[in-house]
């Protein structure tokens, strides 16, 4: 899990620090949840959840302006804790006075921005649930192919690299070349894209290394993309029996997400290329319902009836 803190979100978010930077502690965010305590300004911390950003809009200042002075130190107090890791201010609100000495007693970061408090709340929300994401590295190559995020793996050497170069020049756009980080946004969604030391960068054995944005322009490349499905290439095995129908179909799990995975057998005069594009094309015909291998072995199974029929 990637680490966030407050200084982060205010380079993404163009947020302005309100209070004194050398009390500061830049803590860890560690959920992506956003919470607008507006039960804790009525007083109400029994379920405060202490270790979320939380976001003060004009319902909840305007609110907190008319509790007495008393009332107004105790809530800030309470709301800075050692575990919160910011407060930020949305519509570019002043922050009380009561929340600056809190925020510095315990050294939470009190940050302000110019969005509108639903909009910035959102906005804070995807991009922390990005970040947090669970995330993984797989050694493999991650191509989109007529809107499909392709997986290629299989052992070094095996030609991993030259089939992505053979779909880029086909057309296709190259994600991520010899490590893949894989995010799990959400349930049954994992998202693919490069290192950034290699972005946009193919390796070609006794070529060396290539920019496909260079070679082949900026449309042959995307900087991150939906998973689909995986093709694992490996060296023909003469003894291994392969699917010659498609009926069968293998997955690969990846955190809890199960991918379609199609083994491809590699030896001479065999166009990967080709074969991998029209793979994709298939698993998109399979989510719109078109299954050739099942309309095959329907239509197999609908003459042998009728033969056993005659027979009869």
């Amino acid at each position: 899990m990637a680490k966030v803190t407050a200084k982060e979100l205010m380079k993404e978010f163009n947020l302005t620090l309100l209070n004194n930077e050398e009390e500061v502690a830049f803590r860890p965010i560690s959920t992506s949840d956003i919470s607008r305590p507006g039960m804790e300004m009525a007083g109400y911390f029994t379920y405060y959840p202490a270790k979320r950003i939380q976001l003060l809009g004009k319902t909840e200042i305007s609110f907190y302006k008319q509790l007495s002075d008393e009332e107004q130190k105790d809530r800030m107090e309470r709301l800075c804790t050692y575990d919160t890791p910011g407060i930020i201010l949305s519509r570019n609100i002043d922050a009380p006075q009561y929340l600056i000495e809190a925020a510095d007693e315990v050294g939470v970061p009190v940050l302000q921005s110019d969005v509108t408090t639903t909009r910035l709340s959102s906005q804070l929300a995807n991009f922390l649930e990005s970040e947090l994401a669970p995330m993984t590295a797989v050694h493999g190559v991650l191509i989109d192919i007529y809107g499909i995020g392709v997986l290629i793996t299989g052992s070094s050497g095996v030609g991993k690299s030259e089939t992505a170069l053979d779909l880029v020049r086909r057309g296709h756009r190259l994600v991520a070349d010899d490590s893949v980080e894989i995010r799990q946004e959400h349930d049954g969604v994992l998202v693919g894209r490069a290192p950034e030391l290699i972005k946009h960068l193919l390796e070609i054995r006794g070529l060396g290394i290539i920019n496909v944005m260079t070679l082949f322009g900026a449309g042959a490349v995307r900087n991150f993309k939906r998973i689909g499905m995986v093709i694992n290439l490996e060296l023909w095995d003469q003894k291994k029996q392969y699917d010659r129908l498609g009926l069968d179909e293998d997955t690969l799990k990846i955190f809890d997400t199960e991918l379609t995975k199609i083994t491809i057998p590699v030896r001479p005069g065999r166009n990967l290329a080709v074969i991998i594009e029209v793979a994709a094309m298939n698993f998109r015909l399979k989510r719109m319902g078109i299954n050739a291998a099942q309309q095959f072995s329907e239509r197999l199974t609908n003459v042998m009836e009728e033969g056993d029929r005659e027979e009869d």
